[in-house]
């Protein structure tokens, strides 16, 4: 029997008796109730008949879970961290490199510019609809009602229990969340860059650059902290011939906006859908309805350029373009500031600004700036694609919503219908460089990032008479594949999404570079497996049950296609030499190599040794000569594996882990689970090739601020059957960031053990939740 929590009544607040199920608990006529079911693990399925009544359901229970978190994230967004926690203070989340008062120079530099009210200005399909604004108002209400209703003084989570910088938010902070999200691969990252420029002093000096790239898919954070595994499988894929869906995004744990809220959304007739979105966006952005599933990974094409802008001589804010002097444009941003006395003042600023974009402080001389161009820079449509995806009832429909709104902003579409197809595309927002331009515009540089030239407009972005907006391809020229088998993604370019039917003759920026790493190599070996039925899960084809386990196999290619390798080699050489000169003693580390598993999960053995000893040979750097067999362009679902036992950077390599073991006095056999947690539970998963990627310390989930973790965050797989979804879930650091809430960790626990969660789609399944919970908000 269902259990109520409580009705919240605005006009007076009192709490009154509730039916006892939740099938009774119904939306009022006049369309003013709002119920809130918690289901177990406490994953909220908001109930309303409007899309008012929707955000304010999703905003008042996100705030019940994280709160601390988005008030957090609106100081940052409102450019206020140097007048809460001083100029040099605790930085907001995801910027640790940057000083408080650079941040805040530069997003008060973007609310002064007015960008995101410009945007919100337009009409649908540039600015939102008007379903979404509503949704979005709703939002920020219900979220302020929680705070009002609580009080400041009384929040449960301490990390900003009575803090003066929890304050109300209104719908354009949420915009301004939003349009962060679309920028949160390429400009966010180098907000700290952006804020701290400045041109270089009368001696001409200049910082050395910060600004690391190897070309211009490298930007910020969209190589480096970002990633995930997707598949979609078709009739042909899968035993009962039902689609099925496969989402596993790999992002920080303790980074807010990088973090995912499990919730389903539901207005009777309207939208009716059920996934996970990123903390402060009002949508469901991974998920599923009654007949489509999708999931998304990150893009490997570029979605920004560096500019290299020639300065005018004697005069570092003026560059060249076309043989003319252009200014640089200004804007003054005022910056208020909390000294360590607690007084405060105001700070000018300056940003700089070109045609190509915003000027970094790195590598800025007499000489040379650099700016970056976003293809997000203009997108606020993200949230209009996925209200619409969340809408579409096939495929079809699916493509046209992104074709429509084109508001993805740096991620892969793979997904699956009732009708058991599949469907991969890349609808990102995309520069449109031609591969001509990408050659005669590239600029050799060993000190700076890899840039384009910024002196000739001919290296501008050009467009699509397709793209909704200037700059960017148009929808003719995304790649895309319709197939009845199989879509799969692991960050890999769109080339081998289907080996089977390579997608090729693609612009050089949607990055066709046929080489795949060892997690995309291991992803599309687990799919031909399964198909016939040879990696040990039973008979040919995928069930619901042999997708979930096939996700949390934790196999680890490096060790399955060169283990042997190494075992050969350290029986062959018990004693190597490290990389001080050193000998090393390595026999009982080939011993625990030869006994383990091969696999990363919580009891493995050799797991660690292994992981250490990978990633330190990969620290060297190119080129891989250490390789068995190296990468044969015509063999690129196989190639590179292996290793050369007698190539001495091999032998060093295992030296050095060994080595390292014995410095932090860890047996070389120690069981991962012991060495890496998430609030002092074991994590499965590794980065050495693992599929299911966790990277964590044993302290994650810990302290204050919280030690990070990154890796499978939601974990989702859906079987979509004629009698409706069938899917099981796991967020694998639970619902709520406060860690002293019940749901801070409770899923970590099931993650560690390769248990998931049974997913409650239909108003009966949540009323037969014995853990349901039902609030119930009257506007």
């Amino acid at each position: 029997m269902a259990t109520i929590a409580a009705v919240l009544c605005l006009t007076s607040g009192a709490v009154a008796a509730l039916p006892a199920s939740a099938s009774d608990a119904t939306l009022a006529e006049d369309g003013h109730t709002v119920s809130i079911s918690r289901t177990s693990y406490g994953v909220p399925h908001i109930l309303a008949q409007d899309f008012d009544g929707l955000g304010y359901g999703y905003g008042y229970a996100f705030a019940q879970d994280n709160v601390c978190d988005l008030a957090d994230h609106v100081v940052t967004l409102r450019g206020e961290r140097s007048r809460f926690f001083g100029p040099d203070g605790e930085p907001g989340e995801g910027e640790e490199q940057g000083s408080n008062l650079a941040s805040d120079t530069y997003y008060s530099g973007q609310l002064r510019a007015g960008t995101v009210r410009r945007l919100l200005a337009q009409k649908a399909p540039l600015g939102p609809t008007a379903e979404l604004r509503r949704m979005v108002e709703g939002y920020a209400a219900g979220y302020n009602r929680y705070l009002r209703d609580t009080g400041v003084a009384h929040l449960p989570d301490a990390r900003c229990k009575g803090k003066p910088w929890v304050r109300p938010i209104t719908a354009l902070d949420l915009w301004n969340v939003v349009y962060d999200v679309n920028r949160v691969t390429e400009t966010v990252p180098l907000v700290p860059d952006i804020g701290d420029a400045k041109p270089p002093t009368a001696s001409g000096a200049t910082a050395a650059p910060s600004v690391s790239s190897s070309g211009l898919d490298g930007l910020g954070l969209a190589s480096a902290d970002v990633g995930s595994n997707g598949w979609a499988l078709g009739r042909d894929a899968t035993r009962s011939g039902n689609a099925m869906v496969l989402a596993n995004p790999h992002l920080p744990w303790a980074v807010g906006y990088f973090r995912f809220y499990q919730v389903q959304l539901t207005i009777p007739g309207t939208l009716d859908v059920s996934g996970a979105g990123l903390y402060g966006t009002p949508l469901v952005e991974i998920g599923h309805n009654s007949t489509l599933a999708w999931t998304h990974t990150a893009s490997d094409a570029q979605h920004a350029s560096f500019y290299a802008l020639k300065l005018v001589p004697g005069d570092p804010t003026s560059y060249v373009l076309d043989g003319k002097s252009v200014r640089m444009d200004r804007r003054s941003v005022p910056v208020t500031v909390r000294d360590a006395n607690g007084e405060l003042s105001t700070v000018e600023r300056t940003l700089y600004t070109s045609r190509f974009g915003p000027v970094l402080s790195s590598g800025w001389s007499t000489t040379t700036a650099y700016a970056i161009r976003d293809a997000n820079a203009d997108n606020l449509r993200s949230m209009n694609t996925w209200l619409a995806m969340g809408k579409a009832r096939n495929l079809a429909q699916l493509r046209a919503a992104q074709d429509e709104f084109q508001g993805i902003p740096w991620t892969y579409t793979l997904a699956a219908d009732t009708g058991g197809g599949t469907y991969f595309t890349d609808s990102s927002a995309v520069p449109h460089l031609t591969d001509a331009q990408l050659a005669q515009c590239t600029l050799a540089n060993d000190e700076g990032p890899t840039a384009l030239d910024g002196s000739r407009s001919a290296c501008a972005w050009g467009s699509d008479p397709d793209a909704l907006v200037p700059g960017v391809y148009g929808p003719s020229h995304q790649p895309k594949s319709s197939r009845t088998d199989y879509v799969a993604n692991s960050n890999n370019g769109p080339q081998y999404v289907n080996p089977e039917a390579p997608i090729t003759g693609l612009p050089g920026v949607y990055d066709t570079d046929p080489h795949l790493d060892g997690r995309a190599q291991l992803g599309l070996r687990m799919i031909a497996e399964r198909r016939d039925g040879t990696d040990g899960l039973g008979a040919p084809g995928f069930t619901e049950a042999t997708l979930r386990a096939s996700m949390l196999g934790n196999r680890v290619l490096s060790a399955e296609t060169g283990r042997d390798d190494i075992v050969a080699l350290c029986r062959a050489h018990p004693s190597l030499t490290a990389t001080d000169g050193t000998q090393v003693d390595v026999t009982q580390a080939c011993a625990t190599l030869a006994r383990w598993d091969t696999r990363a999960d919580t009891t493995s053995r050799g797991i660690v040794l292994w992981s250490t000893f990978y990633n330190r040979l990969l620290d060297g750097g190119p080129p891989d000569t250490w390789r068995r067999v190296p990468y044969d362009p015509a063999q690129p679902l196989t190639t590179p594996r292996g290793f050369k036992g007698e190539d001495p950077r091999v032998q060093r390599a295992l030296a050095d882990a060994v080595q390292e073991f014995a410095a932090r006095d860890l047996p070389v056999d120690v069981e991962l689970g012991a060495v890496q947690k998430w609030d002092g539970i074991p994590l499965p998963g590794c980065d050495a090739g693992c599929f299911d990627v966790v990277e964590a310390s044993p302290d994650s989930g810990t302290g204050t601020p919280t030690a990070g973790a990154f890796g499978t965050s939601f974990l989702m797989t859906v079987e979509l059957t004629p009698d409706g979804p069938r899917a099981h879930t796991l967020l694998t650091y639970g619902e709520s960031a406060n860690p002293s809430s019940p749901h801070f960790s409770d899923q970590t626990r099931l993650f560690s053990r390769k248990q998931w969660v049974t997913e409650r789609f239909t108003q009966a399944q949540i009323a037969d939740d014995p853990a349901l919970e039902v609030t119930t908000l009257h506007r």
